[in-house]
């Protein structure tokens, strides 16, 4: 699998981090996910687009994968175990049968906070590289994890199925509800892909190219879109 723009230090870190490829495509088609997401969340407005000139959406920064490193402080540690989480397990690669990405970004009382690198990597460390912060090290990696601070999900399976964010934040270790999203306090709202979500969070899909934005209490944040175009996500 190709990790845009990969340099030889990061192709060292990764290999320390027992990634075999953070890059790749969905085994489902895009038109299939358009579907899905159609069916889970009910229609909505559109925000404004993600700019690296609105202090709401993103840092000026541009991770290894293509994506913004996303600016405020982190949302909670990293506080990933070791053993088994609904049905998902820690091993000592990653599982490419099944590979997505999905997006996730949190504000708090309108203010962005930042998912961080190495959830799912139990051990792992985030380090500064010539092309940004990557997580390095770590003693296994769960089929769900982050590699950047970046805010994208990385989904890489055995077999094909569809997570929900709840799944995600279990495997952290970090509550998830109406009211609470890891270290953030107050009422939680939802969109999805420009979408007002309607129900809980935890069952949020963690579908190819979703775009899962939370707002934790006020004011809220309008919808900052991502473009996954030229990142090899």
């Amino acid at each position: 699998m190709m990790i845009p723009r990969r340099s030889p230090i990061l192709t060292a870190l990764v290999a320390c981090a027992l990634v075999t490829g953070c890059g790749g495509s969905a085994s489902s088609s895009s038109s299939a996910s358009s579907e899905a997401s159609s069916s889970t969340v009910n229609t909505g407005e559109s925000g404004a687009p993600a700019s690296p000139n609105n202090p709401a959406s993103s840092s000026s920064q541009i991770g290894f994968e293509g994506i913004p490193i996303e600016a405020g402080p982190p949302l909670a540690p990293n506080t990933t175990g070791t053993g088994a989480v609904d049905g998902i397990t820690c091993g000592p690669t990653e599982q490419l049968a099944y590979h997505i990405h999905a997006h996730l970004a949190v504000y708090a009382d309108g203010t962005p906070t930042a998912l961080p690198g190495g959830i799912g990597i139990p051990g792992s460390a985030t380090v500064e590289t010539t092309e940004g912060p990557v997580a390095a090290g770590g003693q296994c990696i769960y089929w769900l994890h982050t590699h950047a601070p970046d805010g994208v999900i990385h989904v890489e399976s055995p077999t094909e199925r569809v997570y929900t964010l709840g799944n995600f934040f279990d495997e952290w270790h970090q509550p998830l509800n109406a009211r609470q999203v890891a270290g953030a306090s107050g009422k939680v709202t939802a969109v999805v892909n420009g979408r007002p979500w309607t129900g809980t969070p935890r069952a949020i899909p963690l579908l190819p190219h979703a775009v899962i934005q939370l707002d934790v209490g006020t004011p809220g944040v309008p919808f900052q879109h991502i473009s996954w175009s030229g990142t090899q996500l």
